[in-house]
């Protein structure tokens, strides 16, 4: 471990329990990314711990039904390191205790991801305080909505993204591994609606086209489109229809989750979805949807982002490997433009957004010494 290195180590272990503490009070602040009242009041909470710690005022993004998004820059250096860290929340209010047993820190979002939040705060105070030499700024992006697809803060991610060298995303890292996150599949979301005819079940079955019948046919092709070797997953996994067990039904609807390693597989996939066709007469659909978040791929300018971590983790005495994951994250926008990308630098623990969400706090406070020594490196 070179002298930075150390000093960045011995800060954090002496800052340890402040830098908790600040985790602790992030978790209290709950902000479920459906209600933008608490979410802004998280917010303001970030602002304030950002102003203490670092002594920098942020932008705020105003939103109209998510809560206020925020960036925080330090340094004036032309290039630009971008960090993205959400505060939302899959968790409604007081749906989880917060509690810490021992090395422990339960709480809802304190894994997923406010843990990286803090770890991004504390590794900007860390620059400044101990005069590290940045070779860029740091822009730390927060939003309010990852949780729901990133809807209303995609377009500010990507022009963040677009400026900037890197991007570091801190969500947590793949479970009690501490894998970094190398890949996550692309997501897609799409509706379909069925409208066939109605008749009385009993008397004219024939004048009847069941919607219902033909929901179940496009169910059964869809999951034939599934294939693991490749990863592509395709679920139908909501499904509405009809309205008396004595009607042919006249509507049925379906909701499908889509998952691929790559873009090219995401746009196949697509392209059949949206291309499917009625099998008989009388019978009509409506498809809704798109491709959400486009796969992160392993892109070679990835692979040596990654690399650079990798090798930053041992001079730290820390080991660390690569992961490929099927949830999607803010990351995926920023690696389909282009932009190297490294995800799974916030907390290592468990449990996102499970009933046993935790924080190893001992490892976490590793992951903050990594990341302060990483944006020095970059």
């Amino acid at each position: 471990m070179d002298e930075q290195g150390k000093r960045i180590k011995e800060y954090v272990e002496a800052h340890g329990q402040e830098i908790i503490g600040d985790l602790v009070e992030l978790t209290k602040a709950q902000s479920p990314t459906t209600c933008k009242e608490l979410a802004d009041a998280c917010g303001q909470k970030i602002r304030e711990l950002v102003k203490e710690r670092v002594g920098i005022d942020g932008t705020i993004y105003p939103q109209e039904k998510r809560g206020d998004h925020m960036s925080f820059t330090l340094g004036e250096q032309k290039e630009q390191i971008l960090m993205l860290a959400h505060f939302d929340t899959v968790w409604d209010k007081d749906a989880l205790p917060l509690r810490q047993e021992g090395d422990v820190l339960y709480g809802p979002g304190a894994y997923d991801m406010k843990a990286g939040l803090v770890s991004a705060i504390w590794a900007m105070k860390i620059c400044k305080e101990l005069e590290l030499p940045l070779q860029k700024r740091l822009c730390l992006l927060c939003n309010s909505d990852e949780e729901v697809g990133s809807g209303t803060s995609q377009a500010l991610i990507e022009e963040k993204a677009r400026e900037s060298a890197a991007a570091l995303c801190l969500e947590p890292s793949q479970g009690q591994t501490g894998n970094l996150k190398t890949a996550r599949k692309g997501t897609g979301k799409y509706v379909v609606t069925v409208h066939g005819r109605a008749a009385h079940a009993g008397n004219e079955p024939e004048k009847g086209v069941s919607a219902l019948e033909e929901a179940a046919r496009i169910i059964l092709f869809l999951h034939s489109l599934t294939d693991l070797e490749k990863g592509t997953t395709v679920n139908v996994g909501v499904t509405h229809g009809g309205t008396r067990a004595n009607i042919v039904a006249a509507q049925a609807e379906m909701e499908i989750d889509v998952r691929t390693w790559t873009m090219e597989e995401a746009q196949r996939i697509d392209g059949i979805i949206k291309g499917l066709k009625p099998s008989r007469e009388g019978i009509t659909l409506k498809v809704e949807g798109d491709i959400g978040r486009p796969a992160l791929e392993f892109t070679p300018r990835n692979q040596q982002l990654f690399a650079l971590a990798q090798k930053t983790a041992e001079e730290m005495g820390l080991s660390v490997e690569g992961a490929f994951v099927g949830g999607g994250s803010d990351g995926n926008f920023t690696s389909a433009l282009g932009i190297p990308t490294l995800d799974g630098l916030g907390a290592v623990g468990q449990g996102a957004h499970a009933q046993h969400e935790q924080v190893q706090l001992s490892a976490w406070l590793e992951r903050v010494a990594l990341l302060t020594q990483l944006v020095t490196r970059i």
